[in-house]
């Protein structure tokens, strides 16, 4: 049987403040959903789930220490310095 381990990764502190700094100009409120490591048990499998925000009904997945970030799925890539531009 396959076990899978999760733990909870917070996001760090410079990216919360990024997304905050953001989204004031935007006037909107995050909803942050800090990721997880999935690990499965006795293997050397593991999986980073990013952090989900939801910012004005749109899903934004970031990892921590990246300096990009993704709408809706990790094809859609993008530099986090514009993620303010994307908000507006």
């Amino acid at each position: 049987m396959i076990t899978i381990i999760k733990k909870e990764i917070k996001i760090s502190e410079e990216l919360l403040s990024k997304i905050e700094w953001a989204c004031t100009f935007s006037k909107a409120i995050p909803k942050i959903i800090n990721g997880t490591l999935r690990i499965i048990k006795d293997t050397n499998l593991a999986y980073v789930e990013p952090h989900r925000v939801i910012i004005n009904d749109k899903l934004y997945l970031f990892f921590n220490k990246h300096d990009y970030f993704y709408i809706g799925n990790l094809k859609n890539k993008y530099l986090l310095k514009n993620l303010k531009k994307f908000l507006n």
